[in-house]
Formats: C-alpha cells, structure tokens, sequence
C-alpha cells in the first residue's frame, strides 16, 4: 500500500530529509529529496537554482508496483522540465506501465506515453518547489 505522500505533487511528509548540493555549473544547485515506500516504490522530488538562486528546471517522480491476480504492474510517473523567467513551465509529463504476468514466458508487456502538462501539473510543480524552497536550511553540503 502506498503512503498519501507517494504520489505526484503530494505534499511531502514533515520528516522529508531535503538535500542540497552544488552542481557542477559555478554557483548552481540541486535541492532534493528522495523517499521511499519500501516495497510499494519510490519518490524523488528536485528543484535547480542558478547562481541568483532562481528556480530553473523542477521535477517530481514516482516509481511503483502493484500485483493482482497473476500479474505484477511496474508505473514510472514523472512531471519535468524548466522554470521560465516569466513564470511559465516548458515540460513533458510521462507515464511507463510495464506489466509481467505470471507463468509467461513473453515479455513484460510496456506502454510509454507523453503529453503536455496540464495546468494542475504546473501549479503542482510550482506548489511542490515552494515546499522544497521553504524546507532548504544550513549550508550547502
């Protein structure tokens, strides 16, 4: 079963451990954090800042499983992309589904599909790098 937290967009637990650390363009960062379900899946969560320390690319990415009857569902769901001066978001939203059924000697079964992100996509974003923005103390590691 996975937590509330594991979706995308959703706010992130109160014990989220937020990482920063340098990138290797002078003066930028990578504010993240990564969660996991155990064996529901994962989650990781980022925000780019330039050297103004402007958000300028986001992202938000779950990885999960499921089973039912004779089958397991793997689903990799990701928003990204950049964070325009203007306030806009130029990404891609993507959603993998691999399905393994039991007793088959055929390949999993995989569907990949891409779109534009919605407006919700893009106000979750923005809601999700305000959070990882609040929650960045101390010094950069």
């Amino acid at each position: 079963m996975r937590p509330d937290w594991h979706a995308l967009f959703a706010p992130l637990p109160p014990e989220a451990a937020v990482q920063r650390a340098r990138l290797l363009v002078p003066g930028w960062e990578q504010i993240t954090v990564e969660l996991s379900a155990g064996e529901a899946g994962l989650r990781h969560a980022m925000v780019v800042l330039d050297e103004t320390g402007t958000p300028i690319s986001a992202g938000d990415w779950v990885t999960y499983r499921t089973q039912g009857e004779g089958e397991v569902t793997y689903v990799h769901e990701n928003v990204g992309g950049r964070l325009e001066a203007d306030g806009s978001f130029l990404g891609t939203r993507w959603r993998s589904v691999a399905v393994e059924r039991e007793g088959s000697e055929e390949a999993l079964t995989r569907e990949m599909t891409s779109s534009k992100p919605s407006a919700e996509d893009v106000a979750g974003i923005k809601t999700l790098v305000l959070e990882l923005l609040r929650r960045v103390d101390g010094d950069i590691s």
